[in-house]
């Protein structure tokens, strides 16, 4: 089946190449929603902000369908800035890099209200389904004290398709040579010219026992998942109010294939969230505005490696008030207060472990204050005291600058606190996939680091058309962390979570063009290095399982009458060090889709990891699982070979 797909990607584009056709496909539409006094743009492809004071790459929906795109894990391929990669060779579960730093220090918002965290970090990649989403903001660095304290190295904030900006059903449907098959659907109705209400559904299924490399474990995991969002929209002139529930069912089985007692995983969540937002605006002049943020969620999971279970149970509640104004053009003031409470129930076969903190609740409030010369300048400091049951109290300074002196350069320099409440096991699940014993020290602080960076933006004319430049440096410093440390002075064969002793750090540095050579055809390149490194026993070493460069090119086609579109993304990822401190090599992938638009529908095809580039053992002491020494935790580069994959794009909207 893979070969069969293959052939056919390769086919297509070669019919693509000689087709000619005189139909008309009408373009996307690009809305502005004005919402609590900040706009957002919809229906556009990756960009960076140039008018923001924060560094931030907005993701549209022209840059998500470049991509099969079929959750938010998938999401980033064309992106420079984000990396995925697998946690580990028995779940599937992935994780986010930015600025170097796992995806732990990355605070994840859905329509900028914290959420996806904790219990909930491991599989949230795969939590988001891609069809779901109108657009992805991506925030480097120190970013606003609106949203909490918990970002250290940026944030990402996800936007669902809103119900007011649909009116008919939407679908997709999607297959690749891994037999795995998952179907999309979203209908929206405007009960009236304020009230609108949409349904928004997804499955996704493989059920297929894949071992190319012959090692008798699994390549992915069994997967099941069934997603449920029902969005509520009522917009006044001067009042909104958008109300969302959902309901998550997702399961993962893999492990060995055979026949027996072998070592197999098992991992079931169930997730029901709500979000409520109301939003009202007292004076249009002055922009000014009170908003009431309500979020809540019931997360459960449970986990079995091998012999090794652990469940867990968070319920989170979330509340945020916010005040913001205009006092003059120059001059705006936020105000707020918020309220996050979280509850733990963990239960576990390892022995002798402390779980904390099983209860937190933290109250916080926060000023900002903004001052905007024209758009030439914008300095935006903001400061937020929070009080923790469980840890105390602490303060969150943050600071922006962003200076404009011609239409042509833009400069942007950022420093601020972060702070996080850590929790082992809840966080790290993964990790479990081996034969390690666990220990988890009984005084773990919380986590506090500085970040601070710049960028440098360049909008060249060049031809008639802008050269995007963009070079950007950050540096980020743990004063507290919990290291995660393998093989430790604790013993071999050990997982030891425990409290930083010594230094850690990590400097990255970025620089990407983005140049459109004609109408239609666009190229993105970029490079960046980390320098990522932390204290293990005493030593200042890499962090494992970071790769130190990374080298990416996307180039994107679409036809004069927007029938055709063509998309190829190489992806260059350096090397670095495992865990007992050898070295991992670099490797290249390709992944390149071809899309046909229609009236009404489009099917794509492509590939992924056409270069076919896979780890040869990604599970170690694979037919010894239940040895100290097996270990399927250690994934630095592909689990599995190329890959095809078609799909289809249904609409139908009332005009």
């Amino acid at each position: 089946m893979k070969y069969i797909l293959i052939t056919l990607f390769v086919l297509c584009i070669n019919a693509e190449i000689q087709a000619q056709s005189a139909e008309h496909v009408v373009p996307d539409t690009i809305m502005a929603e004005q919402e609590l006094n900040s706009v957002e743009v919809k229906g556009i492809s990756y960009s960076r902000s140039r008018g923001r004071v924060e560094n931030v790459d907005l993701i549209g929906q022209q840059q998500l369908v470049r991509a099969a795109c079929c959750n938010l894990g998938e999401s980033f391929t064309t992106n420079p800035s984000v990396d995925v990669s697998y946690t580990d060779a028995t779940t599937g579960a992935r994780q986010i890099k930015l600025l170097g730093l796992n995806g732990t220090y990355v605070q994840m918002l859905t329509e900028n209200v914290p959420n996806l965290r904790g219990a909930a970090l491991p599989y949230s990649l795969g939590f988001v389904p891609g069809p779901w989403m109108q657009s992805i903001q991506v925030s480097k660095g120190a970013t606003s004290v609106k949203n909490g304290y918990e970002s250290t190295t940026g944030q990402i904030n996800i936007e669902y398709q809103k119900p007011q900006g649909i009116d008919g059903v939407h679908a997709n449907a999607y297959f690749d040579s891994d037999l795995k098959l998952e179907a999309n659907a979203d209908a929206g109705i405007h009960l009236n010219d304020r009230l609108s209400t949409s349904l928004l559904l997804h499955f996704e299924n493989r059920q297929t026992h894949h071992d190319a490399n012959g090692d008798g474990f699994m390549d992915m995991p069994q997967l099941r998942q069934y997603n449920v969002m029902n969005r509520w929209a009522y917009v006044s002139q001067n009042f909104i109010s958008q109300l969302s529930v959902r309901f998550l069912r997702d399961e993962r089985n893999g492990g060995q294939t055979g026949m027996g007692h072998g070592y197999t995983t098992e991992n079931t969540t169930n997730r029901y969230e709500a979000q409520w937002k109301n939003g009202i605006t007292f004076d249009d002049g002055h922009n000014t505005s009170l908003a009431l943020m309500l979020q809540g969620s019931w997360h459960d999971a449970w986990n079995r490696f091998g012999q090794t279970r652990y469940d867990v149970t968070q319920r989170n509640a979330y509340a945020q008030l916010m005040f913001e104004t205009d006092f003059t053009d120059n001059h705006n003031i936020s105000l707020g207060a918020s309220v996050n409470h979280d509850n733990y129930n963990e239960r576990t076969s390892l022995a002798n472990l402390l779980l904390t903190p099983p209860n937190e609740t933290t109250t916080g409030l926060y000023a900002q204050y903004t001052y905007k010369l024209d758009d030439k300048l914008t300095v935006m400091p903001g400061i937020r005291w929070d009080c923790s049951s469980y840890y105390g109290s602490f303060v969150t300074p943050r600071l922006h600058i962003k200076y404009s002196p011609t239409e042509i350069l833009t400069l942007r320099a950022s420093a601020g606190k972060g702070y996080r409440s850590p929790h082992a096991l809840a966080e790290n699940v993964s990790l479990l996939a081996s034969g390690r014993t666990v220990i988890v020290s009984d005084d773990i602080q919380q986590e506090e680091a500085w970040n601070t960076g710049g960028s440098v933006g360049l909008a060249i004319p060049l031809h008639g058309r802008n050269l995007e430049l963009n070079a950007e440096y950050y540096y980020t410093y743990f004063l507290h962390q919990m290291v995660i440390n393998f093989d430790g002075r604790k013993g071999m064969h050990t997982l030891s979570f425990e409290n930083l002793d010594g230094n850690s750090r990590g400097h990255c540095f970025q620089i990407d063009a983005t140049y459109p050579f004609f109408d239609g055809f666009t190229a993105t390149a970029a490079f960046r290095l980390n320098d990522v490194r932390c204290t293990y026993d005493d030593i200042l070493r890499p962090k494992p399982l970071t790769s130190r460069h990374k080298g990416l090119l996307t180039l994107s086609y679409k036809t004069p009458l927007e029938l055709w579109q063509f998309d190829i993304t190489g992806q260059f990822n350096g090397g670095g060090e495992l865990y007992d401190r050898t070295a991992f090599p670099a490797y290249f992938q390709l992944q390149a889709q071809v899309t046909r638009e229609f009236r009404r529908f489009s099917v794509y095809l492509g590939g992924e990891n056409l270069t076919n580039y896979k780890m040869h053992d990604p599970v170690i002491n694979a037919d010894n699982p239940w040895s100290a020494a097996f270990d399927a935790t250690q994934i630095w580069g592909p689990v599995t070979g190329a890959m095809a994959y078609i799909g289809l794009r249904y609409k139908l909207e009332k005009y």
